[in-house]
């Protein structure tokens, strides 16, 4: 049986690369019945192609535990530091299927 932490704490370690974090300006969100795909994308001015920068697979139940806690956080951010304003609306929301079988 695997060792329990007494306060629900674990240890999650990141390495240098991975620390660094990779900047994206769309994201692109497509499901199957088993997994969320969420794709992150990176759009540079005057190019004309853009390029996923990061794919993250997710379970349903994940996904939902994922968009609850971006909405803690984001309410916890604007109360801070005031509302997040939407500036780009010329920018497309991309959901859906997109073909992945389950």
């Amino acid at each position: 049986m695997a060792e329990q932490h007494i306060n629900n704490e674990l240890d999650i370690e990141i390495n240098e690369e991975i620390a660094q974090g990779t900047y994206s300006n769309m994201t692109i969100i497509s499901h199957s019945t088993t997994e969320f795909v969420l794709d992150f994308v990176r759009i540079m001015p005057g190019q004309p192609k853009a390029q996923v920068k990061s794919r993250i697979i997710v379970t349903p139940e994940n996904a939902k535990r994922l968009l609850t806690a971006l909405e803690d956080n984001i309410a916890r951010y604007e109360q801070a530091v005031g509302k997040i304003g939407m500036h780009t609306p010329e920018m497309p929301i991309i959901t859906g299927f997109s073909g992945l079988e389950s």
